[in-house]
């Protein structure tokens, strides 16, 4: 069934091409477009649009339709989600589009479903951030070389290493905040973008629908299209880019020449020709994934980018941009919470002499504390190592915030846990 039926038949490639995927990712959007339906029913049985007597007849068909969809027994055979449901609700389903637009409806079902993924994906944020603040905690004495440029160069530690990840994601968990706000203002009554004759009550569709606000101008709320999701996507990006980076310094870390930590066999692979393999694959992975990931803010701004106002079908390619990216990093972040668990480290690193010129800063500022200017402190521990004389036998002191010394775990903690509860 075509909902904008004119009486003619379309031709069948056109058929094909503008209907797309619609079929299959619309089918993520069935529970949400139906509770949507019934908030749009309740509110119209409100406002004298719907006899109580349809209404009590409609709810429960409705509710039984949201059952099928959330247990994945919702099938669509007809052109997308919302000519589908009509269709299920027999001849009263003709009822329930009073008001509405597709463009309104759709508009709706994905910030529904982008609210619902983004709190699965919280969860998992969590769970991740959990994990590496309480192996922080368990490895903050087991030190390790730092590196810049890929050289080394000052002492680290197991513990400063994880908990910059860990504090990353407090930054990543603003921005997906922001996003669930952006997602949280109601298009619904908003129609094709310039609002509807009909009496209908906003607000109480916002309200029966537990929605925070209303996206109060009909233009804007349809402009929401597009920037919406891509909101999602930068704050989406953004974990994957800490993810991504984690999962490098990861495969680095369990190459031989390192040799940092090391995983399981179960979680490795092998060769087809090296019977010595053990390949990080769960790594490299997540670092491919979350690279993917980052440039979908801008496959969604290419689709969007030179459209003036109103609706226009460019935006239903929107779906296969944006939808699949929430499988996409709740895998990553899955598998990540799995390993990194099940990770062990290398105690005693520092001892090796391959990381002794690590301490030179440490050289350097203890001639300082014997009240050797710096530079000179600087040019005699430079000029010890060019001699292959430099010995560090002082004692290693970090006391400083956001040092080895004193990650101050407390206060990412406290940073986290107040961003969480916000949502």
């Amino acid at each position: 069934m075509k909902i904008w039926d004119k009486g003619f038949e379309n031709d069948a490639a056109v058929d094909a091409f503008t209907v797309g995927r619609d079929k299959e990712l619309d089918l993520l959007l069935a529970p949400f477009d139906i509770e949507g339906t019934i908030a749009h029913i309740t509110m119209l049985k409100e406002v004298g649009l719907l006899s109580g007597e349809d209404y009590e007849s409609l709810l429960p068909a409705l509710q039984k339709l949201h059952a099928d969809a959330l247990e994945g027994r919702f099938t669509i055979s007809g052109e997308d989600v919302h000519s589908e449901v009509e269709e299920r609700l027999g001849p009263l389903g003709k009822k329930v589009h009073t008001g509405r637009s597709r463009n309104d409806q759709v508009a709706l079902d994905i910030k529904l479903f982008t609210r619902h993924r983004l709190g699965c994906t919280k969860e998992k944020v969590q769970a991740l951030f959990t994990i590496l603040m309480d192996r922080a905690r368990e490895l903050k004495d087991v030190l390790m070389p730092g590196y810049t440029h890929l050289q080394v160069a000052m002492p680290s530690s197991f513990g400063l290493w994880l908990s910059a990840y860990a504090e990353c994601l407090c930054d990543d968990l603003l921005l997906l905040k922001a996003a669930w706000e952006i997602n949280g203002r109601n298009p619904l009554g908003s129609a094709a973008g310039y609002g509807s004759s009909a009496p209908l009550d906003r607000e109480r569709t916002t309200q029966l629908l537990q929605l925070p606000s209303l996206a109060v101008n009909s233009i804007y709320a349809q402009m929401g299209r597009g920037r919406s999701e891509r909101t999602v996507a930068y704050a989406y990006s953004s974990v994957a880019e800490t993810l991504g980076r984690l999962a490098t310094d990861c495969c680095l870390f369990t190459s031989q020449n390192f040799g940092f930590i090391h995983l399981p066999d179960s979680f490795t692979t092998g060769s087809s020709i090296m019977p010595q393999k053990k390949n990080p694959d769960v790594f490299e992975l997540v670092r491919a994934r979350c690279n993917l990931l980052q440039g979908i803010p801008n496959d969604i701004k290419l689709l969007t980018a030179n459209l003036p106002s109103g609706y226009f079908r460019d935006m239903q390619l929107l779906k296969e941009v944006y939808l699949p990216l929430f499988d996409n990093l709740d895998a990553c972040l899955d598998i990540l919470i799995l390993a990194l668990p099940r990770m062990t480290v290398e105690k005693d690193l520092m001892d090796n002499p391959l990381y002794a010129q690590a301490l030179c800063v440490e050289e350097v500022n203890r001639l300082v504390g014997t009240g050797v200017p710096f530079r000179d402190a600087y040019r005699q521990v430079g000029k010890a190592v060019q001699e292959g004389t430099f010995l560090f036998e002082g004692q290693l002191e970090r006391t400083h915030i956001g040092s080895s010394g004193n990650l101050c775990l407390e206060m990412i903690q406290e940073r986290f846990r107040t961003l969480y509860e916000s949502f």
